[in-house]
């Protein structure tokens, strides 16, 4: 058991370092050799390596009293003891790796996206698009010690010399040109604005999906998505869903960033798109429209607005289980739901809570994630005619990595329907 722990110590001190790791030493760690003959002992991965390695061991020379079974099922536990995403995560990690689709990646130089890029191509989630200046990426490849190279694991396309440019430039020309973008701004653009790329190279079918915002303003790129990739058919506008995974359980809430003050007919068009969403994960989707009004006890404009959202939603899409307007308490308590209101449409807890405003979405995702420790996931963009995301600034590189699962299988999920 001593040597299996030594052999997977050693095997991992010749991995990347982990993002956890870097972030411990002010984002510069040692790679394997002389100054590094150890994992780092901040390394999230030491559990998931070590611990099976002499499980193994133990249970090979009979030491073992009680063998483990089931080896996947306890890789499982690890996972979801190491990353809380695990276990949420798990339906969306195994789909995208069926069919891995080309995410490109606007930020191609950011740290976080390297690192991500690194544990996607060794989990085999994506077929990874970069875009950065060739220079700084391999610079920042070796500071990292990270193995991944262009043209080996990644696609790599420099935005100051890049082959199809003057094809963007017409492109983009077609899509701006009566929305004030002269020529001479489409060529400044499309040398500067990587998020135009990125958006250029999905709608073109250069790549099946984006993800962009780690620098910048939401609303910026949110802008360009609009301009460039357009709505899905009959989608009124775009709605952000997010999902937190407190120690509790799992929760999407919307919209955490679009829509400030949307209409009943909104919030019914953004609960049904959080449905096909909640499925991609592997769970049905069990929807609450929520209110400071519970079940007709105020009558506001707010709580009006809830109620016929919750009407119009429950004629358009009688398949969906769904109820409002309610409490967010009512929402998550079936005891307590069965007390304020027996006849409810909603049984169990709600994993779905569609806000009546982005002030009240945003507000309450933010609360949760600070004082539940919650993991959060997304923002999920909900409404684009081909996949794209806009990550927040403060994403990390696991959730990087959670979000190109989530774009993997959202452009499966879209290959395989037709749209």
């Amino acid at each position: 058991m001593k040597r299996a722990a030594v052999e997977a110590i050693a095997a991992l001190a010749r991995e990347a370092p982990s993002d956890v790791a870097a972030r411990a030493y002010g984002g510069v760690v040692s790679t394997f050799g002389a100054g590094s003959l150890i994992p780092n002992p901040f390394d999230p991965r030491l559990i998931l390596r070590i611990a099976p390695a002499v499980a193994k061991a133990a249970m090979e020379s009979g030491v073992a009293t009680r063998p483990i079974v089931n080896f996947e099922r306890y890789q499982d536990g690890l996972n979801e003891f190491v990353f809380r995403s695990g276990f949420i995560m798990k339906p969306v990690f195994a789909q995208s790796k069926t069919a891995p689709k080309r995410i490109v990646y606007a930020d191609g130089e950011d740290e976080r996206i390297l690192r991500a890029t690194q544990a996607v191509v060794e989990e085999g989630l994506a077929l990874p698009i970069l875009i950065g200046r060739p220079a700084v990426i391999a610079t920042r490849l070796e500071r990292f010690g990270l193995s991944v190279r262009p043209g080996r694991n990644f696609v790599l396309i420099n935005p100051e010399d890049d082959p199809h440019y003057r094809e963007y430039v017409r492109a983009y020309l077609q899509i701006a040109g009566r929305k004030g973008i002269t020529p001479e701004a489409a060529h400044t653009v499309l040398r500067t604005d990587t998020t135009v790329i990125a958006a250029l190279m999905v709608e073109r079918g250069d790549a099946d999906a984006m993800l962009c915002g780690i620098e910048g303003r939401f609303a910026a790129h949110l802008g360009h998505i609009r301009d460039i990739i357009g709505y899905a058919p009959g989608v009124q506008d775009f709605a952000a869903l997010a999902l937190v995974i407190t120690p509790k359980g799992a929760y999407f809430l919307a919209d955490t960033e679009v829509r400030a003050e949307p209409t009943a007919s909104e919030i019914a068009e953004m609960a049904r798109l959080a449905a096909a969403h909640v499925r991609r994960f592997g769970l049905e989707p069990k929807i609450a429209l929520l209110s400071h009004s519970d079940f007709g006890s105020a009558d506001s404009k707010s709580a009006r607005k809830m109620r016929a959202a919750t009407a119009l939603l429950a004629a358009q899409h009688p398949e969906l289980e769904l109820d409002g307007e309610m409490h967010g308490d009512t929402a998550l308590d079936p005891l307590l739901r069965e007390r304020v209101f027996p006849h409810a449409r909603l049984s169990g807890e709600a994993n779905v809570l569609i806000m009546p405003t982005l002030d009240a979405a945003n507000i309450t995702y933010q609360l949760i994630k600070a004082i539940a420790d919650a993991l959060p996931v997304g923002p999920i963009l909900m409404g684009a005619a081909k996949p794209a995301h806009i990550l927040s600034p403060s994403v990390t590189a696991r959730g990087i990595v959670n979000m190109t699962a989530v774009a993997v299988v959202e452009a499966q999920d879209r290959r395989t329907s037709g749209m």
